[in-house]
């Protein structure tokens, strides 16, 4: 079981960031109730890393769709990405 089978998000966010391609990362996913479950259970199924964090959802709920981050939320952006690269690492020691 997932440890986030029992969780439901009040708001989920999706990310992507191609450094070649884009200057910072944007929104590709956003929603709230069943919306946030559905991406929170998308990225579940596709071997996407979640990171929890009501606060940062909160800020970036405010982004629209390919709408890229602010620089304001770089260094925090730049945490969660850091923890998707140790999580992926740890993953691929494990396969």
């Amino acid at each position: 079981m997932s440890p986030y089978e029992k969780f439901t998000p009040k708001k989920a966010i999706a990310l992507k960031y191609n450094g070649q391609q884009e200057a910072s990362p944007k929104v590709v996913a956003t929603g709230k109730g069943i919306v946030a479950s559905n991406i929170v259970q998308k990225a579940e199924t596709n071997g996407v890393p979640i990171k929890k964090d009501a606060t940062l959802a909160e800020l970036l709920s405010q982004l629209h769709i390919n709408e890229n981050i602010p620089e304001d939320l770089y260094q925090v952006v730049a945490e969660v990405f850091a923890f998707i690269y140790h999580a992926d690492k740890a993953f691929n020691k494990k396969s």
